[in-house]
């Protein structure tokens, strides 16, 4: 009853919290999908945390803590700190544009900054296509979640289904000042019941001491700067420092939070914050999925996830398990609603206005993303239904894609004369290659040791460079 209780509760706040933010609504699509460019410095800081802290960083941290063990925390850690610096490279120049030229999706900008709509329409398809499976991760993360925490009472498919339909309800209500403000709360429950969780467990073992001692008896490994495997080579630590700090800012709910701040000034505290809060919090799941192997030393595979749900009810009461899973809930939420808010504002703005409705008022707009949002959480729920992978596996593959951008964002925002025929064979390239590791294709050895972003990022800047040095038409 008490799992039920909880739900509940946090349910019915986060929709309250959806009826005010349409109150408060214009019914113009710079007020559904930016919050009318008003995002106070408080609010943005706790909307990007809680937007990229998604069930990747619950349920994912913690089985990847599982199976390599804490040598992931400090490669994390520090790829948090740079990734505040991208906030900014990145963000500073978005936010500029965006209140100078009224841009509202990522596409806009690069349209306009490099005078291309093929170029446009490439990098649209790329964020939409590597975004889905991301956010395809949320409602599994609740599946497992629920089935957890209910024992089997909430069927895993049957969890996935009813918080995406929560979800859906309040960004479909409230748009972006729903998204903003319940990221607030929702990010606050994600810091303290973290810690809460991690203590309790903690108590429950002996104290971190006593616990990291039991888990360096089982298997040292666990315990060793390279993890299990010896999974963490210098090659891969690179791989990964490169990869995190080049994707979060290409996720299109992550470009787009760029556009809402009021000033600078709240991103300059964001990027500052940012690190610390990464530092602080993200020792926690990997902690908890490492002490798994105390009391479950035998998961494999996508079993793995579920391990911080499965210490929790083993090793807290039932009231603390309750509230800490609504915490993680809180998580899945802040990055789905997002997601789905970014992409519909994407799919209408990019495609259904310049291409089937041109003269299409601003009601009609609002009113075709707020469809979007439900087209995009029924492909996100298909996706589900069977989860192909491990999150790690699943959350790599979508960074991967996504960071391909990267190069081409920057050359938009710092390069005046920025070739847009080498900016689109920089992304099909790069994309091409990807698919090709992934299909197996291209054989694992050309990565040289490194993850595939590595060559691929390498080869991809070449063209974008090269492309400088051929004359463009006048």
């Amino acid at each position: 009853m008490i799992p039920y209780l909880v739900l509940a509760v946090y349910l019915l706040f986060t929709l309250v919290i959806g009826i005010v933010a349409y109150r408060q609504q214009k019914n113009t699509p710079e007020d559904y999908f930016l919050a009318g460019r008003k995002i106070s410095p408080i609010v943005l800081f706790f909307t990007l945390t809680a937007t990229n802290f998604s069930a990747f960083f619950f349920l994912g941290f913690a089985g990847t803590g599982y199976r390599i063990g804490i040598s992931y925390y400090p490669m994390m850690a520090f790829a948090g700190g740079i990734v505040a610096l991208s906030f900014y490279v990145i963000g500073y120049k978005v936010w500029l544009l965006g209140k100078e030229q009224g841009f509202i999706t990522p596409a806009e900008l690069i349209e306009c900054k490099s005078g291309s709509k093929v170029l446009k329409l490439i990098f649209l398809a790329v964020m939409v296509i590597f975004t889905l499976p991301y956010l395809a991760l949320q409602p599994i993360g609740a599946g497992y979640l629920l089935e957890n925490l209910t024992k089997g009472q909430i069927p895993y498919f049957a969890g996935a289904t009813f918080l995406t339909l929560v979800i859906v309800v309040y960004v479909f209500i409230g748009g972006m000042k729903s998204v903003a403000l319940t990221d607030v709360l929702q990010g606050v429950l994600m810091f303290v019941l973290m810690f809460l969780a991690l203590f309790t467990i903690a108590n429950k073992l002996g104290g971190i001491t006593e616990a990291n001692r039991a888990v360096y008896a089982i298997k040292p490994e666990l315990l060793s700067r390279e993890g299990v495997d010896n999974f963490f080579t210098k090659s891969k630590w690179f791989s990964y420092m490169l990869l995190f700090p080049m994707c979060v800012p290409m996720f299109p709910q992550m470009f787009m939070r760029f556009y809402t701040p009021k000033t600078s000034q709240s991103l300059k505290i964001s990027a500052s914050l940012y690190p610390l809060i990464t530092t602080i919090l993200f020792i926690c799941p990997v902690l908890i999925g490492m002490w798994g192997h105390i009391r479950f030393p035998d998961l494999t595979a996508k079993a793995t996830d579920q391990i911080l749900p499965m210490m929790l009810l083993e090793y807290t009461p039932i009231w603390i398990a309750s509230v800490v899973m609504v915490g993680a809930l809180a998580a899945f939420m802040s990055t789905m609603d997002s997601q789905l808010l970014a992409l519909s504002s994407m799919l209408t703005r990019d495609i259904y206005i310049p291409y089937i409705r041109p003269h299409a008022s601003l009601k009609e707009q609002t009113l075709v993303g707020r469809i979007l949002i439900i087209i995009l959480a029924l492909m996100g729920l298909i996706i589900a239904y069977n989860p192909p992978a491990t999150l790690l596996a699943i959350a790599r593959d979508a960074f991967t894609g996504l960071a391909i951008l990267f190069p081409t964002v920057i050359a938009v925002l710092y390069d005046k004369k920025v070739n847009p025929i080498s900016c689109i064979i920089s992304i099909l390239v790069g994309e091409v290659i990807l698919v090709g590791f992934q299909l197996g294709v291209i054989p694992a050895t050309f990565t040289f040791g490194f993850l595939p972003i590595v060559p691929i990022i390498a080869i991809s800047s070449v063209i974008i460079v090269l492309g400088k040095m051929i004359p463009q038409p006048n």
